[in-house]
């Protein structure tokens, strides 16, 4: 059977190349729990891309945070959108 609440996944863009996973975990957190929080980074330079994902352990902690309107995060507004899987 399927549970009611699915995790769900954002994407998370504009960040700034100073953010790491803890960070943006930390952050998200005020929305419900995170299961998981990934910044990605370039493996030739090993900077950030500026982008990276979040996975809440259940749907509504992922519709809180997409409900807000401007997520600011060290200065920059960041983009944060569903992760269609």
């Amino acid at each position: 059977m399927a549970s009611t609440a699915r995790a769900a996944r954002l994407y998370v863009g504009n960040l700034s190349w100073t953010v790491g996973h803890r960070q943006l975990k930390e952050y998200f957190s005020q929305f419900g729990p995170v299961q998981n929080a990934r910044v990605v980074f370039d493996r030739s330079t090993g900077l950030s891309k500026g982008y990276g994902f979040i996975e809440f352990a259940n749907s509504s902690a992922a519709a809180d945070a997409t409900n807000k309107q401007v997520h600011t995060l060290e200065g920059l507004n960041l983009i944060v959108q569903v992760q269609n899987s």
